[in-house]
């Protein structure tokens, strides 16, 4: 039987949720803060990642060598990752090394130093990240769907910031930052394994009790949405196509049906996109759906990469397979293998601390509260054709599509014409 997840919220409003897993081997412990770039005003663009780079460059007691060794000698993993609206910081042990790991990850969470020195070596670090995004082009055009779709919003910038912001920021400006937006009323801290509830306070209680919060508040604006053809100029071997719609906030209760449309759209192997642009017709090798939530809205996209001579086709049928489920709606057995494929990788996935950990960190700052995998799944096996195809007709026929193209397009005039497929 699934053990529950317990939650404590400290004084100063640090949560920290656990669940132990006991037939697990590993412990898995994020520290996660609400900032991400989203935060960010266009001149600082890129100050959140900057930020997750140097908690890794050294602190009071270790050097950035050190730091590397002993995560490494403890034969786990350990990273950090930032999104639009969240950053976190990471690491995967066995359950003997839990104690040293703690220290480690808060050591650098609570008292790195920001060198200049260091500061001055990691600039170059992340222009080679920003370069090697640009040289992929499917990381690419994924970065130019999402600035055309949301703008001048926050939503659209690049985690990686600019090449001109990350040569400029000012070391104070980085520390500044850091001490604004790493808050205890903004930080969750996730445990998910061979671990008990009691122990991790135990260990984590006395290091950050005592983090005290300030009044700073970012906020975060609800960006409009736009639609449009934007293409993109590049030699390149194929054509890479990405097609966004509005979607839903991560929150909305809509979602359930939402991702059971990405299922039958573009998630796997038997989806409609898969099936009629790769098996049918031979157009890509590669072509999938997705969705994106944040806590105020998302979108829903497609990408495709293919030959230049069949790219306006394979868009034009993109967009024509995604809308056709407004025309077409999905049968009863489409809509159950739907829902047993999105239950299926939910529980498998759950075996895993990592997504334990990751899934039980984003209820919590999303949702405030648990929710436990038989809710979720219930809500999965409820969702029925109607609110399938209601949802479709909203997010599908409202005229808000973006299509982005990025290659050697032949025909530019051509793809004007998808917009009114």
């Amino acid at each position: 039987m699934s053990q529950p997840e317990n939650k404590t919220i400290l004084p100063n409003r640090i949560g920290i949720i656990t669940k132990n897993m006991p037939h697990a081997c590993s412990v898995s412990m994020g520290i996660w803060v609400k900032a991400g770039t989203r935060d960010e005003s266009q001149e600082e663009n890129g100050i959140s990642h900057f930020v997750e780079h140097m908690l890794f460059k050294g602190t009071s007691k270790r050097s950035a060598f050190q730091i590397a060794k002993e995560f490494d000698a403890m034969g786990g993993n350990s990273n950090a990752f930032t999104s639009m609206e969240t950053t976190c910081y990471h690491t995967k042990v066995i359950t003997s090394h839990v104690k040293t790991a703690t220290d480690l990850l808060f050591d650098i969470f609570l008292n790195s130093l920001f060198d200049t020195k260091e500061i001055e070596k990691e600039r170059p670090v992340i222009i080679q990240e920003i370069g090697m995004v640009e040289d992929s082009p499917e990381d690419y055009i994924h970065l130019l769907s999402g600035q055309c779709f949301f703008k001048n919003n926050p939503l659209g910038f690049s985690v990686l910031g600019t090449r001109s912001n990350v040569t400029n920021f000012k070391p104070e400006k980085v520390k500044e930052f850091f001490e604004l937006l790493y808050q205890p009323s903004r930080i969750v801290i996730s445990v998910a394994g061979n671990i008990e509830h009691n122990n991790i306070l135990d260990l984590v209680g006395p290091i950050i009790e005592s983090y005290k919060n300030n009044t700073f508040s970012p906020e975060r604006i609800t960006p409009d949405v736009q639609g449009g053809v934007n293409i993109f100029e590049k030699d390149l071997e194929q054509v890479h196509i990405c097609a966004l719609f509005k979607g839903l906030p991560i929150s909305d209760e809509r979602r359930y049906a939402f991702s059971l449309i990405n299922t039958i759209l573009g998630g796997n192997m038997s989806s409609r996109l898969f099936q009629e642009i790769r098996e049918k017709r031979g157009l890509a090798y590669s072509v999938y759906s997705f969705i994106s939530s944040y806590s105020d809205t998302g979108m829903f996209g497609a990408f495709a990469a293919v030959d230049p001579e069949n790219a306006f086709d394979a868009a034009d049928l993109i967009i024509k397979e995604i809308k056709k489920i407004i025309k077409h709606a999905i049968d009863d057995q489409e809509l159950k293998d739907a829902v047993e494929y999105t239950k299926g990788c939910l529980l498998l996935a759950s075996e895993s601390t990592d997504n334990q950990m990751f899934r039980q960190a984003q209820n919590e700052i999303n949702f405030k509260r648990h929710i436990p995998l038989h809710e979720i799944t219930g809500k999965i096996e409820s969702v029925t054709k109607d609110e399938v195809y209601d949802l479709a007709c909203l997010l599908f026929g409202s005229g808000n599509l973006s299509l982005t193209v990025l290659g050697p397009v032949p025909d530019k005039s051509k793809f004007m014409d998808v917009l009114n497929s």
